[in-house]
């Protein structure tokens, strides 16, 4: 009974908890050290898993894309890349602008932020298959609240966790989507470089081989 108390505390109550009182939560959050890890790491799987079966099971009412062209492992990667650069982005970010969180923390706030689309798109998934063409505005007002309530946590948790105040914490996240785009760019680069070492690499051996 404990267990399941623990584990309903860990995943609904104090989410819930730092979605409601910010302030109040996000201090226990970095003061008790009451983020876990393994939670967020959970919750960054369960919408990675949320977007898969968005993109089979969708209404067919405003899902408009094939469920024979999703490639699962790819929306992982996807997930687990953008959820990657974002920490890795506002960690070396506020580390220059005197922030005092952690990667780790920054990687737990992040997670933890999911929680309410994980919360109501499942829910809402399933209902849309139910809903009228008419109706299914309240699907799309569902997931907008919830993708809302999902900015708010991060932003909340980003400006409690590195002790900034408003104006600041905009700075950061600027700073962070410029840091994100830049590092997507050297990554683009530095994987066409390699890819035209390794052509060149192959053109040379294919060379050598023809002339023997």
């Amino acid at each position: 009974m404990n267990k399941i108390k623990n584990i309903l505390t860990d995943y609904l109550s104090f989410p819930k908890y730092l979605m409601m009182h910010p302030f109040d939560g996000y201090d226990e959050f970095k003061t008790e050290k009451k983020g876990k890890l393994s939670v967020a790491i959970v919750f960054i799987a369960l919408f990675a898993l949320l977007r898969i079966l968005t993109y089979q099971y969708e209404s067919f009412l405003i899902n408009e894309r094939n469920p024979m062209l999703i490639n699962n492992l790819q929306e992982i990667f996807v997930v687990g890349l953008l959820v990657i650069l974002f920490v890795t982005a506002n960690w070396s970010v506020t580390t220059l602008m005197e922030g005092k969180g952690k990667f780790k923390e920054i990687l737990i706030v992040t997670g933890y932020a999911l929680f309410p689309i994980i919360i109501i798109g499942y829910p809402a998934l399933l209902i849309s298959n139910f809903l009228t063409l008419d109706e299914m505005a309240f699907y799309t007002l569902a997931v907008g609240v919830a993708y809302f309530l999902t900015g708010w946590m991060l932003f909340m948790g980003i400006l409690n966790i590195h002790q900034y105040g408003l104006l600041k914490t905009i700075m950061a996240f600027l700073a962070t989507v410029i840091s994100m785009m830049v590092m997507m760019f050297l990554g683009l680069l530095f994987f066409d470089v390699i890819q035209q070492i390794i052509s060149f690499i192959s053109a040379i051996i294919e060379e050598l081989g023809l002339r023997r």
